[in-house]
Parts: C-alpha cells; sequence; structure tokens
C-alpha cells in the first residue's frame, strides 16, 4: 500500500507546517478500563479550530473521523474508526528525527485516512506502515486500537517505527501509553513539547486506574477538559470557584490539557474481543473543548449522523463548533497585545460561585448525553443495533443540542 502524495499538497503542508500543532493523546487496553474495551483518545491541538465530522464509503471498509471544516472532501483525517472496528489518531512529534536533514511530509491525516479505509487489524496497519518508502517523511505518535483486542502506540519516523504494546505489562504496567509531542525513542530536550501535559494527564490516569474509573466520561470530561496543572500545582476550576459571576477573574494559561488552539477532542470506545465491532462509538466533542458538548456516533448509522456535527456551507463550518467557537470568545476576551489574547483565560466565565459558566451549564446536558447512550449501548448489545434506532437517536441528539445552545446561550445552530 503507496501512500500518494501531490505537489501542491506538499506545499500546503509545507506552509501550514510553519503554525506547529500540539495534540495530547493515549490509548487504554481494554484489561484496565471499567466496561474492559478499549479507548482512544485524542485532544486536538491546531492551527484548524474549524472542525467537523465525516462518513466516508470510498475504501474498503467505511470509516467517519474528525476533519477540517475547510477539508471539503475530507482528504486527511484526523482522528476516526471504521466498520471492523480499528480506530486509529497521531499526534506531531518533534525529536524522531533530530539531525535529519530529509524534509517531513506533515500528511498524517493522509495516513489516518487510508488506514482507516484500509486496514481491519493492527497487523494491517503494521504491514502498511512496513510498506512506506524510506525516508517516509513522518515524525509522529500513531495511536491504535482494533475489535482483537489490540492497543497499541507506534512512534514513525524517516527510517521506521517502533511499537508500545499498551496490553504488555514490561511496556505500560497500568494498561495505558499516553504522548504529548515528543516520543520516547527521541531525544529529550528543548526541541520537543508537551512534557507538562504528559504528566498532568499521567497523575489523572494513574488515579482513575487504581479505583477502575476509566471510561470514556472520565477522559472527556475529567482530563480533556481539566484545568489542573502538574507543574506549579493548582487547579484553576477549584481557585476561582467561589468568585460570583459577571466578575471577569483572568489565570495565565500556558502548558494546560486543553489549550486555547485546541481544536476538538474525541474519544473512540472500542469493543471486547468477539464482540460487534458496530458497537464501536465514537465520542466526539467537536469545536473548542471547554465550550462544547459531546455526541456519540456509529458507522451504522451511516451519514445520517447529527447535522450539527456536518459542515454547513452558509457557516462554512459544523454548526456546533461554530457555537462553541462564538463562546470561546467570552473565554478569551481580550483584544489587544501579541501574547495577551493567546496566555489569559477569564475563569469566570467557564465557572463561577453562582453556577451559570459555560461548563457549568453544558455539563448537566453532557450528563444525560452520556447516560442515555450508555443506557442504549446496553440495550444494542443484547437486542442488536438497528440502523433506524440509531437513526430516531441521531435526530433526538441533534434536537437536545439545538436546544441547550439556544436555551442557555441564545445561539440558533443552522
Amino acid at each position: 500500500m503507496k501512500i500518494k502524495i501531490s505537489v501542491l499538497a506538499l506545499l500546503l503542508v509545507f506552509v501550514f507546517q510553519i503554525q506547529l500543532s500540539a495534540c495530547t493523546v493515549a490509548v487504554i487496553s481494554g484489561k484496565y478500563t471499567k466496561d474492559g474495551r478499549p479507548l482512544l483518545w485524542k485532544n486536538r491541538d491546531t492551527w484548524a479550530v474549524h472542525n467537523k465530522i465525516m462518513y466516508f464509503d470510498d475504501g474498503k471498509y467505511e470509516y467517519m473521523g474528525l476533519v477540517n471544516s475547510g477539508d471539503i472532501h475530507g482528504k486527511s483525517v484526523w482522528i476516526g474508526q471504521n466498520s471492523e472496528g480499528f480506530a486509529i489518531m497521531n499526534s506531531a512529534s518533534y525529536n524522531l528525527n533530530i539531525g535529519d536533514t530529509n524534509k517531513l511530509s506533515g500528511l498524517e491525516g493522509h495516513v489516518i485516512k487510508a488506514a482507516l479505509a484500509n486496514c481491519a487489524t493492527i497487523a494491517d496497519f503494521e504491514k502498511m506502515m512496513d510498506e512506506m518508502k524510506r525516508p517516509t517523511g513522518f515524525e509522529a505518535n500513531f495511536g491504535v486500537i482494533d475489535a482483537q483486542g489490540g492497543a497499541a502506540m507506534y512512534e514513525l519516523n524517516n527510517k521506521g517505527y517502533v511499537k508500545f504494546d499498551a496490553n504488555d505489562p514490561k511496556v505500560a504496567p497500568f494498561g495505558y501509553i499516553i504522548r504529548a509531542n515528543y516520543s520516547f525513542m527521541g531525544s529529550f530536550g528543548k526541541e520537543s513539547s508537551g512534557y507538562i501535559r504528559y504528566n498532568t494527564v499521567n497523575e489523572l490516569f494513574y488515579n482513575a486506574m487504581s479505583t477502575n474509573a476509566f471510561t470514556a466520561q472520565f477522559i472527556l470530561q475529567d482530563v480533556a477538559r481539566s484545568l489542573k496543572h502538574s507543574l506549579v500545582k493548582e487547579d484553576l476550576f477549584i481557585k476561582y470557584a467561589d468568585v460570583p459571576q459577571n466578575t471577569p477573574t483572568f489565570a495565565f494559561f500556558h502548558d494546560f490539557v486543553p489549550r486555547k488552539s485546541s481544536a476538538s477532542t474525541c474519544v473512540i470506545q472500542g469493543v471486547k474481543k468477539g464482540e460487534n465491532p458496530e458497537y464501536s462509538t465514537l465520542w466526539s466533542v467537536v469545536g473548542f473543548p471547554l465550550t462544547s458538548v459531546v455526541v456519540p456516533t456509529w458507522i451504522k448509522g451511516k451519514n445520517t449522523f447529527p447535522e450539527v456535527l456536518k459542515r454547513n456551507d452558509k457557516i462554512k463550518d459544523s454548526p456546533i463548533c461554530h457555537a462553541a467557537l462564538t463562546l470561546k470568545a467570552e473565554v478569551f476576551p481580550i483584544r489587544w497585545g501579541k501574547f495577551a489574547s493567546k496566555f489569559y483565560i477569564n475563569i469566570n466565565a467557564l465557572t463561577n460561585e453562582d453556577g451559570t459558566g459555560i461548563r457549568q451549564k453544558i455539563k448537566p446536558y453532557e450528563d444525560k448525553i452520556f447516560a442515555q447512550t450508555n443506557a442504549k449501548l446496553d440495550e444494542w448489545r443484547t437486542s442488536g443495533m438497528k440502523k433506524s434506532s440509531i437513526e430516531d437517536y441521531y435526530k433526538q441528539l441533534n434536537a437536545e443540542v439545538q436546544k441547550m445552545f439556544q436555551k442557555e446561550f441564545n445561539i440558533v445552530l443552522n
């Protein structure tokens, strides 16, 4: 399997690489999760803050995933799953090709798309990487799970790749593998980034592992949106919780798991070995994570998933992402200075003593979505998953999300 890259695509990538992306990702073995199913997480940080979900049937397998809203035809996917229960995501790494003068392609999204279209298992993905030309043009971490119980992280550089198996206690004694923007096989120093984010996630994950609390909901609510900082030892949500509403309260905002550049966060909840892969669930928080809400999707529902997740040509974005970015402006209201608008966050807009913060308003709706979706999944795993049932639930979810943004924030989703 060869990955074809056009000259135009390469030129575009080199332009975009000026604005480096930073993601926090993890793969968790089903042996350590609460329900025995593997989890794949990506907190996406990028210049491309307009995101959507797309469904594809242009490959060997059907697949769906997170795509830039401006990518009309879905040429790149940044995290996704397919009909075989195979799922994959990536994070950029900046320390694998130190001293290597070969240029990078920056086309990790193309790799993910190709893998989703053609791979059913981790072994298939390894074969795909084995067949890449050398130098590969890549410097990245790829997390993968499959329906056979596989869960691994791959560090891919110009010369090849190294596998870190989340099921191997010698490699992952607690069943999880975390990566930020560096790789364990690379050199450690100023050329890479994400060490503080890594440590923050590791502390949260260790506590979850020790209390059997590893779920998609835990990762999306307590990790991806966490405002704990492992270096300075403070939690902004706790520190400013007793400040009254409408009292702008600013804090220095750097090296937290969510960043101003966070575009979306997704968790793919896989299936147990022997379980029907159609139950694999893509839990997506599309748009700035601190101001958006989770929406689940499944391959069997094909392209009938909620309209709020799809690109709306009128706004050139998905409605849910557009709403999240509208609210994000309240969280980062400073409009002057080169760095002030990037590094100072108004915590009072997210949480306050009166319970009127954006996160405080969204969480009850999100809790309900998790509860009713988990109940649906339990029902489907017993009685079977029908496309008509998924479509009905999609309509319900779409209406609930629209209602929430209009009722709580006076934002109408087109």
